[in-house]
């Protein structure tokens, strides 16, 4: 597994760059198959619980992360606008919280196929902060570390 990670100097974006031990197809599916995201998908510390995925354009899908240590709960909304299998997800994000640094992002995933292995491109913009970008790193590459687990 290789992990890269480069966020935009001025905060506004993150970028993360995978290549997982797995079909672009299997990917693909633990993407957008609920039972499978309940799996893998959320941090370490913040695991999905719940949510619903629907991937077609259009389409509402929302989970909902426990964390492990207090049990509050962190529900996440959106949409899906851009479903090419297996090549490409894009979709909005928003948690369902109120605070200020809470803005809709919009999230751009892409599947490269490499034969029996496949390159994952994630990215995700815009953050109004660099801690926010920064949080968000740290989660997504946590689920990521998860995806990678439950593909062995």
């Amino acid at each position: 597994m290789i992990t890269a990670t480069q966020p935009s100097p001025a905060g506004q974006s993150l970028s993360i760059e995978r290549i997982f031990n797995a079909p672009r197809a299997r990917i693909f599916k633990a993407w957008t198959n609920t039972e499978d995201l309940l799996k893998w998908y959320g941090p370490a510390h913040h695991p999905m619980v719940k949510g619903h995925m629907m991937a077609r354009p259009g389409e509402l899908w929302n989970s909902t992360l426990r964390s492990v240590e207090t049990g509050r709960e962190l529900p996440q909304i959106g949409t899906y606008l851009q479903v090419v299998e297996p090549e490409l997800l894009v979709f909005t994000f928003l948690w369902q919280d109120h605070h200020e640094e809470n803005v809709e992002t919009l999230v751009t995933v892409r599947f490269e196929d490499l034969g029996k292995k496949t390159r994952m491109i994630f990215h995700q913009e815009p953050f109004t902060t660099a801690s926010n970008r920064d949080g968000h790193s740290e989660g997504w590459n946590s689920s990521f570390d998860r995806l990678a687990a439950y593909l062995a």
